[in-house]
């Protein structure tokens, strides 16, 4: 176990109540990633196959060469291989919470160091649990943190809605420079209510987006979310100063995710 985690783990353990911070939020969720072996399946599952963006990367189901914990965190290993139905010449990991766990507001935070190299693009990211039924972008995303290779030292967030998305053009958020995220861990964090979402870097607020209360196509966000982790490989936005074959392996290393929310949320 990572030695801050265990100080925290100690900490809330011992103090439920106390300083500012644990009496303004309660853990409902987390994942210390403590058990060695496959992610937790009862609280992950899979994306498998090629899914969007026009990324390189065939999502493997259940595979260690892709997603594993160990050490007390989780990996999800971005490889140069050939595998699949085509076959894919890399393969990656994307786990979600999808029917498994989703919240309505509250502090998501993960605790993640990054992979890097021209053609990765690693994100933590939501969407709402009606997707299947509204599609994209009218069920919302949240996106948490995101991060191209070839732009190593700048983490974005973002959020898209019928309203609002890159597609119109009309896409709402922000960025900010945090040196060589790949070397060290930090945290990404939103804190989302019925009245706006925060997003954080090391407890560094960068961009906030308000409910300006026109309906849902501007703000989708009154509904349960799922979480998703994924390293993407290459796409429309990761692939656009091409792919790096000789950065692989590379892995994303979550050291934690942890859902809190206030009383009555």
């Amino acid at each position: 176990m990572h030695p801050l985690k265990a100080i925290v783990l100690l900490a809330l353990a011992a103090v439920p109540n106390a300083p500012a911070r644990a009496a303004e939020w309660k853990v409902v969720w987390a994942d210390e990633f403590n058990t060695p072996g496959a992610p937790d399946p009862s609280k992950w599952t899979y994306e498998e196959g090629f899914i969007r963006n026009r990324e390189s990367q065939y999502y493997t189901r259940d595979r260690r060469e892709n997603a594993r914990v160990e050490n007390g965190v989780l990996v999800i290993e971005a490889r140069k291989e050939q595998f699949g139905p085509k076959p894919a010449e890399y393969t990656s990991a994307s786990l979600t919470t999808e029917g498994k766990a989703s919240w309505k507001y509250g502090r998501i935070e993960v605790r993640a160091k990054l992979p890097a190299g021209r053609g990765m693009w690693p994100a933590i990211w939501m969407l709402g649990v009606n997707r299947r039924q509204a599609g994209w972008p009218r069920c919302g995303e949240i996106d948490i943190m995101e991060n191209v290779g070839f732009d190593p030292d700048i983490i974005h967030a973002n959020i898209h809605t019928q309203a609002y998305n890159h597609i119109k053009k009309t896409g709402k958020g922000a960025k900010i420079t945090v040196p060589r995220p790949h070397t060290g861990f930090h945290v990404y964090a939103v804190e989302w209510s019925e009245l706006r979402m925060d997003f954080f870097v090391d407890g560094q607020k960068y961009f906030s987006f308000e409910n300006e209360k026109t309906g849902t196509e501007a703000w989708p966000f009154d509904q349960p979310f799922y979480l998703i982790l994924n390293a993407a490989i290459g796409g429309a936005w990761g692939g656009q100063k091409g792919i790096d074959d000789s950065i692989f392996p590379q892995r994303y290393e979550i050291d934690y995710v942890r859902v809190h929310q206030k009383e009555g949320q």
